[in-house]
């Protein structure tokens, strides 16, 4: 290192040398050995921090550095080709910022103004692993992962056990065709791998990119052949002969018609406003597809323009991924506690330090019970990789074993009750374990909180802060505000004008709502009562077939049982919870304090769904989403939220969701439009 740099500068070099170092180890753990040890995220953000220092510093972006060469040394595994025309990376944009100062650049480029229309071609950016398939006089005679851009791995025979590249070509074929894609493994295939690993009491594969690259190496091609991978195809390489084009979209066609897949939802847009909605769109969309993406590719349309706008030695210039905020990083598991919930479960939960995952920063993640913590092997103090996926609840998917220290234990699930000190018990046959003190102070909060839900009696202003106050036991007194939900409704406003937080208007707001919440439906406060197993569907039906909650009180297991949909599982927990004096205490309290005990009409609507299930996705004009599922259901039928085997039928809105349609196909199932709905609606046929 030369002795006249600033401080900086040596500060800079080290810390560039140390990412370089970095980046070459997990390129070979992501692309040579199929073994990643972190996310996409968390590689991409160590490249961003040397490319920003290399910009600082230009004398640190030397030819060498990893932010100058493409993918990873091939395998030795495999025999060496060497592409005819280099297979290239994306620089990558994150923000709508980054794709419009992109663009600002490749109009500086050609020399033309900032409303100078330019146009594009966008494309789902595949979650997959990037392969070269070659054609000489129309047969299939090659095929090769990207590797480091320059050199691949000769894949042949495994490439060839995928349905959709076929061995012979039909058509205007040029004496050398070389098509660019992504092999990938669609969901359903990935989920029947895992289940088949389960049953075989096998570890499941992390994740469908991993499984598919893995699947595609492998030195016998017949195990690639039963791992049914899936191909697109999006580019152009070598081409000796055959037609010329002017425009990539124009490629894509000619792709298509040769027999090759083309994915479906590309398409052709002017302006980076209205492609960063196409991406938004997408990213809010992509849980609709059976495969997985991670961004969109945006690729400047006209051939020509490419020529003169070229490349870097990674990258070319008219192409970038817009990449989704990741939906799996890599963080430190600080440590796991276990929280107690209304009723009385004990559940294990990450304590993390705070991650950028899946559009949001998390820092908690459940860890389900005792036996999910076992399988997973966390232990505080491991790296562990972390998984959100749109709205889903966050989930730490498991250690990354190659960062594990030495000397970490295992963890072992409490013996006590962290809230209140009562003994944990595990219910024979069951993963769950509990809280034996109904009088634990986290299980009484939690039951009163629950009956003030939005999806119970929907108490405005009566969250989980004021159900721990309003419980809480006061040392001087020994006593609570409230002891149980029937209090809700004979709480003193003037006791709690004297609570912190709590002036006129705050208390006239409560009270109000508290009012409100009186006349809600039955099943409103069925699912209130806390029932174990009883969720918001079952207590529809309940509330429906008795028509009172005197009558739901005084029923049989037998005759709760009989009603359809039921069940001896529902009906069993249903009396045994009405069977309590103190649960029927309780409901006394909410009759006198003046509760809606009585269930809906009965509807005078012919039964002709009766023992069907319906699917609706998409939107339809003549329905919204809530009269869709009261259309089905008042007519005796059932209308769950996917499709399986017992589904009678699929109703095809517009922008129906791509899973379901493909579920569908798989499995058999007639799918219909919105007339014959309506059709199926007033008579219980399907259209002949």
């Amino acid at each position: 290192m030369p002795t006249d740099l600033t401080s900086d500068e040596i500060a800079a070099a080290e810390r560039a040398q140390e990412l370089a170092e970095q980046i070459r180890f997990h390129n070979e753990r992501y692309h040579t050995l199929d073994a990643p040890l972190i996310s996409d995220a968390d590689y991409d953000a160590l490249v961003r921090e040397l490319k920003a220092l290399e910009a600082e510093f230009p004398a640190l972006a030397t030819p060498d550095s990893p932010t100058q060469q493409v993918g990873g040394a091939p395998s030795t595994t495999f025999a060496p080709v060497e592409h005819a025309i280099r297979m290239m990376s994306l620089d990558n944009a994150f923000e709508l910022e980054e794709l419009l100062a992109w663009g600002a650049r490749l109009q500086r480029r050609l020399g033309q103004s900032e409303d100078a229309a330019v146009g594009y071609v966008c494309e789902l950016k595949i979650d997959g692993l990037a392969v070269s398939i070659r054609y000489e006089q129309g047969r299939y005679v090659q095929a090769a992962t990207r590797g480091n851009g320059r050199v691949g791995e000769d894949i042949t025979p495994n490439v060839a056990t995928l349905a959709q590249v076929p061995e012979r070509l039909s058509g205007d074929v040029p004496d050398v065709l070389e098509i660019r894609g992504e092999i990938y493994m669609p969901i359903p295939a990935w989920n029947a791998l895992n289940e088949e690993q389960e049953r075989q009491g096998l570890a499941r594969y992390v994740n469908p990119r991993n499984t598919a690259a893995g699947s595609l190496r492998q030195k016998d091609a017949a195990i690639t052949a039963t791992r049914n991978l899936a191909l697109w195809t999006y580019q152009l390489g070598q081409v000796q002969g055959g037609p010329t084009f002017t425009t990539h979209h124009e490629t894509l066609e000619y792709i298509g018609s040769l027999g090759l897949p083309v994915n479906p939802k590309i398409e052709r847009l002017s302006g980076l406003e209205e492609i960063h909605r196409y991406c938004q769109g997408w990213q809010e969309h992509r849980h609709d597809l059976d495969y997985e993406i991670d961004g969109v590719v945006v690729k400047v349309d006209d051939l020509a323009l490419r020529d003169e706008l070229g490349s870097t030695a990674k990258a070319p210039r008219w192409a970038i991924a817009y990449k989704f905020p990741p939906e799996e990083r890599t963080t430190l598991l600080k440590d796991i506690m276990v929280s107690i919930g209304r009723t009385g479960k004990a559940t294990p939960f990450a304590v993390l330090e705070p991650v950028f995952v899946g559009g949001s920063t998390v820092g908690l993640s459940t860890l389900h019970n005792q036996d999910q913590v076992a399988a997973k092997d966390v232990r505080p103090g491991d790296t562990v990789t972390v998984r959100k996926a749109g709205d889903v609840i966050p989930e730490v998917v498991g250690p990354v074993l190659g960062l594990r220290r030495k000397g970490l234990r295992k963890w072992k699930f409490p013996t006590v009750c962290p809230v209140c000190g009562g003994p944990l018990v595990r219910l024979e046959g069951e993963s769950d374990t509990f809280c034996t003190n109904l009088d634990c102070p986290a299980q009484v909060a939690g039951r009163i909180e629950h009956f003030a839900s939005r999806g119970a009696m929907d108490i405005e202003g009566f969250g989980e802060q004021r159900a721990q106050l309003f419980t809480h036991l006061d040392e001087a007194s020994g006593t609570r505000l409230i002891t149980d939900i029937g209090d809700i409704y004979t709480i003193d406003g003037n006791v709690l004008l004297g609570m912190e937080g709590f002036g006129e208007i705050a208390v006239r707001n409560l009270q109000e709502a508290i009012e409100a919440s009186t006349s809600r439906p039955l099943a409103n406060l069925l699912v209130g009562l806390n029932i174990r197993h009883l969720g918001g569907t079952m207590s529809e039906l309940l509330a429906k077939a008795m028509g009172s909650l005197d009558a739901i009180m005084d029923a049989s297991e037998e005759e709760l049982a009989a009603i359809d949909g039921v069940g001896p599982i529902i009906a069993h927990s249903v009396h045994e919870f009405f069977r309590s004096d103190a649960n029927r205490a309780v409901v006394e309290k909410l009759r006198a304090a003046g509760l809606n005990f009585d269930g809906p009409d009965r509807p005078d609507v012919p039964q002709t769904l009766a023992g069907i299930s319906i699917v609706v996705t998409g939107t339809l004009d003549g329905f919204t989403r809530e009269e869709i599922e009261e259309a089905i259901k008042t007519r005796g039928g059932k209308a769950p939220g996917s499709v399986s085997k017992k589904t009678t039928a699929v109703v095809l809105g517009r922008d129906p969701g791509q899973a379901k349609v493909t579920k569908a196909e798989e499995l058999g199932i007639p799918t219909i439009d919105e007339a014959a709905f309506r059709h199926l609606l007033d008579t219980g046929e399907l259209p002949g």
